[in-house]
């Protein structure tokens, strides 16, 4: 099959209709077009695990409809404190025992605020860089100096996701807007910390929901370096409780069409694995998923422990990616340059 996606340079112009064409080409022929993509410009087989921890939960003003941990829904997520760094370090390390490359901590924080408590993140920033796994946070809403203090911490990437499209935004989240969660990536940009920046379905949004969400990620001035695809986990006392679970194949579109427009991001499969057979989470590697998230829970929902997604491993051939692959791929200390590809890659 031949297919101008497959040699053109990675491109931030992409068009709405571009991306529909797409993202509606039939089921299996997209997912053979993503994987040539996939084996071109990454190591197919090579999947990230990633371990995400909830270090201060609920109780957050925010009034996202999917989100638990919202003030004002009444569920059965318990609230705490920020936890300790001896409690966050301990759950580092066991997640590094575990397989994890990557380590997230999460705080259920409208936005960062300069005072003791963000002081205490930065200190876990630090401890858990010296473990040797990429650290990735999660707090909501930061300006320039926040993130450049997170950067000289350590942090190696920040997570900030849309959601969904401009459009539909209004209708899931009112408490901050659209121009404030791209401000945010921008902010983390130009702090050089690599951006970690993705999206829910089945939120009860369009298709066009979808495109335009993919369309806004693929045309930033440089492609997030991991894009998030979640399916929504219905929580009781959330105004989504009562959506139905996305199909195997809404996800598998996502991610292939995530694929082909951002050839050297890490797609990452993420929330909605605990209700995914291993048959359907390999078709979703297959179309160019290459990152996950392992462990018990993923901040407050439940998630596919170590144990198994080893065996999944173990199943499907995947090979666990290293930390900062990226920074040592050229033998130095520095990323890769954009246009370079692995000789081996491109030779495949």
């Amino acid at each position: 099959m031949t297919d101008a996606t497959h040699t053109a340079p990675i491109r931030t112009d992409w068009s709405m209709e571009e991306i529909r064409a797409i993202y509606y080409k039939p089921v299996l022929e997209l997912i053979v077009e993503a994987s040539q993509v996939h084996k071109q410009f990454q190591a197919t087989g090579e999947v990230q695990v990633c371990t995400l921890l909830s270090v201060k939960t609920g109780g957050c003003p925010e009034d996202c409809a999917y989100c638990p941990q919202a003030a004002r829904y009444h569920t059965d997520v318990p609230v705490h404190k920020l936890l300790s760094n001896e409690t966050v370090l301990k759950a580092a390390r066991e997640a590094k025992e575990g397989g994890s490359t990557r380590f997230c901590m999460g705080a259920a924080w409208r936005e960062v605020r300069d005072n003791r408590d963000f002081d205490r993140v930065l200190e876990m920033v630090e401890g858990v860089n010296e473990l040797g796994l990429e650290v990735c946070c999660t707090l909501g809403m930061v300006n320039e100096y926040q993130a450049e203090r997170l950067k000289q911490a350590g942090l190696y990437a920040y997570n900030h996701n849309l959601d969904t499209s401009e459009e539909n935004y209004s209708n899931i989240i009112t408490t901050r807007t659209y121009g404030d969660r791209l401000n945010t990536i921008d902010n983390v940009r130009k702090a050089g910390i690599s951006v970690c920046s993705g999206g829910i379905i089945g939120l009860g949004e369009t298709d066009d929901d979808r495109i335009a969400m993919l369309h806004v990620l693929a045309n930033l001035a440089e492609h997030p370096e991991s894009v998030p695809v979640n399916a929504l986990v219905p929580v009781e006392g959330t105004p989504l409780a009562e959506q139905p679970r996305v199909s195997v194949w809404e996800m598998v579109r996502m991610i292939a069409t995530a694929r082909i427009l951002m050839p050297k991001t890490m797609v990452r499969l993420s929330a909605g694995r605990q209700e995914m057979p291993v048959s359907e989470q390999a078709l979703c590697f297959l179309a160019g998923a290459n990152s996950i998230f392992s462990g018990d829970k993923l901040l407050t929902t439940p998630n596919p422990g170590f144990a198994d997604d080893k065996a999944m491993f173990e199943l499907l051939g995947l090979t666990p990616r290293k930390s900062f692959k990226t920074e040592t791929a050229c033998g130095g200390t520095m990323p890769a340059p954009a246009e370079a590809i692995p000789a081996e890659l491109a030779a495949q």
